[in-house]
């Protein structure tokens, strides 16, 4: 469980499912560190910006049509591509979504950097200029050349959903699902791995065979990415991914009141966002305050005490 603040974006990425992470771990151990996958969640304390999962895919296409330096960069992959979109199955739409990715991600670097710098020049006019939250195309195209020049990951606008969140939305992140960060504050809690693929937008290592030949190509609207909360009350609303490591409760409690957050069998950490006021366990009181962390035992009872209007995560495992 931790908290991130992206001003620059952070890398195209996947996580392996526990089968190819214990064989990545087995065959690479100084690359992957592990042999457990890593599922994440992530829940927006600000308005947050991200790349999670592939489009829908006649809006691929679509781009195909509107950005020929996109289409430039695939010219092998797209025939079959826009066929399968209009009349394929859905395994044929997977294996041509692959093809595609493939031909994308593993681009000539002086093709792409020829491509980027046409993009580049076409979406830089002046009628194109938005706020740091525009997620236009345009925008996004600008941002990613900026904080990486000539990078394929630019590209990536073009086939992976755009996230647009506001402070309490979440996303889940699966095992062998593409997704990255591209700006703004979250809360990012995680299965117990260091396991990351990445393949662009990046200055570390990439490894884009693998991560071309891990995912999954599922697709979609992006609203299947987000994570509705569960409220338990009216101060609690827990996250529940679907999957047995973990979980978060948001609790936000009012100026002058008290709230209990009630026992459970496993270990938490809790986080404040916001607010300020007293954390009571048993006789113990502890201050409260943005960017405090506690660590809480099993089978311990908390009572918040908010001076101010208090806002906490805590990440559980049971």
């Amino acid at each position: 469980n931790k908290v991130l603040s992206i001003e620059k974006a952070l890398s195209i990425q996947a996580h392996p499912d526990k089968q190819l992470a214990q064989q990545l771990h087995a065959m690479r151990p100084n690359d992957y560190k592990d042999g457990n996958h890593k599922p994440e969640m992530s829940i927006a304390l600000t308005d947050f910006i991200a790349l999670s999962g592939f489009r829908p895919l006649d809006e691929i296409a679509a781009f195909l049509d509107v950005y020929p330096e996109f289409s430039a960069l695939v010219s092998g992959a797209a025939p079959e591509f826009r066929r399968a979109v209009a009349e394929g199955t859905d395994s044929e739409r997977r294996s041509a979504l692959k093809a595609l990715f493939a031909e994308l991600m593993m681009a000539r670097d002086e093709d792409v950097r020829k491509q980027v710098e046409a993009l580049v020049a076409r979406v830089s006019e002046p009628s194109c200029n938005g706020t740091e939250l525009d997620v236009s195309e345009a925008a996004l195209v600008r941002r990613l050349n900026n904080d990486y020049p000539g990078d394929v990951g630019i590209f990536c606008v073009f086939m992976l959903n755009v996230l647009r969140l506001r402070a309490g939305d979440a996303f889940y992140m699966g095992p062998n699902d593409p997704h990255a960060y591209i700006y703004g504050d979250c809360i990012e809690c995680m299965a117990t791995s260091d396991n990351v693929v990445r393949a662009g937008l990046t200055p570390k290592q990439r490894d884009v065979q693998v991560l071309v030949d891990m995912l999954t190509y599922d697709y979609g609207a992006p609203s299947h990415k987000l994570m509705q909360p569960e409220h338990k009350s009216s101060v609690h609303a827990l996250y529940n991914p679907p999957i047995d490591e973990f979980s978060v409760v948001r609790s936000s409690v009012n100026a002058g009141e008290r709230a209990d957050l009630e026992a459970i069998d496993g270990p938490r950490i809790l986080l404040v966002a916001e607010g300020s006021g007293t954390l009571c366990v048993g006789t113990d009181e502890m201050p409260l305050g943005p960017g405090f962390v506690y660590f809480v035992c099993p089978s311990t009872v908390c009572t918040f005490a908010a001076d101010t209007a208090l806002v906490a995560y805590t990440a559980q495992c049971e």
